[in-house]
């Protein structure tokens, strides 16, 4: 099978898009990880499919795949490329959107300026709805919030780690660290992820806060592995930031990738993030039928 697709980036976060707008593809769990092996395949840390709109006042379905092949509910940097895919293609005229995602509706725009805003919801604090197991664990309190005991491994204090936990649409435990660059991510991202207290898995934020209005941050994405940016994870860090007492209510975000804005003004108001989205190159790959 023979398939059209575009490459794309947000602060480094890169993508393969999908047009099935007009017909699915069929694309297994298989054929997912082919498109995302940097070797075989195009080379991607998500998919992002694009479909036509599900119900009355949506205007499309975005579903995303990680590397790895399994289908996740939000992508913050893959909703701005999104919006700008489907203005390139001429799919849509209107410079803000309604998109369906699996983990619920979105409202990115597109800006005078190039970049793209988008409405990424009401962060959730409510653990089972993370989901997370806080069974037996007694957090520890930080402002008006609190951090969260895991325990790595072995049973020294040092293998037990204190993270913000909440969802963006898709799970996510923030921990502060001195130092991003010097930050254990690729020991430490494998073990949260997998923790046994995230029944889903989570994504591993790693932040260090700058001033109340910079932070810088890496995150070990659930199925994806380290990423040069995540825009979940830049909304879930600023939040949690901000809960913890840290932050004022708009941040500059810095990843190895690029740069993020992230706003939120608490309560049930959305969190609004703002960042580059850009068409890397476009081309036609050969899928093999059985993998």
């Amino acid at each position: 099978m023979r398939i059209r697709f575009t490459k794309m980036q947000g602060a480094g976060n890169d993508f393969v898009v999908l047009d099935e707008t007009r017909a699915r593809l069929g694309l297994t769990r298989e054929h997912y990880r082919f498109l995302a092996d940097r070797h075989f395949g195009v080379g991607a840390d998500q998919i992002l499919s694009v479909r036509a709109s599900p119900a009355p006042g949506i205007d499309f379905e975005y579903v995303i795949h990680n590397a790895d092949g399994g289908e996740v509910e939000q992508c913050g940097n893959g909703a701005r490329c999104f919006v700008r895919y489907v203005r390139d293609h001429g799919l849509a005229t209107r410079d803000a959107l309604r998109v369906q995602t699996l983990g619920g509706v979105i409202e990115p725009r597109l800006g005078l300026d190039g970049r793209v805003t988008v409405n990424m919801g009401a962060p959730v604090f409510d653990l089972p709805r993370v989901p997370f197991d806080a069974a037996g664990l007694q957090p520890q309190a930080v402002g008006a919030w609190q951090k969260w005991p895991l325990a790595l491994d072995g049973s020294s204090q040092d293998a037990i780690k204190y993270v913000a936990i909440l969802s963006m649409g898709n799970p996510h435990a923030v921990q502060l660290v001195d130092d991003v660059e010097t930050a254990p991510v690729l020991y430490e991202g494998p073990l949260i992820e997998h923790h046994p207290r995230f029944p889903n898995r989570v994504n591993a934020g790693f932040m260090q806060v700058l001033s109340r209005s910079q932070i810088r941050l890496r995150v070990y994405e659930r199925g994806a592995g380290e990423t040069l940016a995540c825009g979940t994870g830049a909304c879930a860090a600023v939040v949690a930031g901000i809960r913890l007492g840290l932050l004022d209510g708009r941040v500059e975000v810095a990843t190895r990738g690029g740069a993020l804005t992230i706003e939120w003004a608490g309560g049930d108001a959305p969190v609004l993030m703002t960042g580059p989205a850009t068409t890397v190159f476009e081309g036609d790959i050969e899928i093999p039928d059985t993998l």
